[in-house]
């Protein structure tokens, strides 16, 4: 969602992909597509379209997502 932007390289969002188990329940929990699938592990496609809302976290059964919600 290319056309979403607040500030610019202010998100808090981090992926270890070592912890990525490819769900893909982060991908579908998005509301503004940050992530994708690469490679059956998922990906940050668009970090700046981040509003730290916490689905992608909240989603995520291997705890491979991390956010500080509000910082960014």
């Amino acid at each position: 969602m290319k056309e979403f932007r607040y500030l610019e390289d202010v998100a808090t969002l981090v992926l270890d992909t070592a912890r990525c188990i490819g769900c893909s329940l982060c991908t579908e929990v998005c509301p503004h597509q940050v992530l994708e699938m690469h490679e059956n592990k998922a990906a940050i496609v668009d970090f700046n379209a981040c509003m730290e809302c916490g689905a992608c976290v909240n989603n995520c059964p291997s705890g491979a997502l991390a956010v500080n919600p509000g910082v960014g």
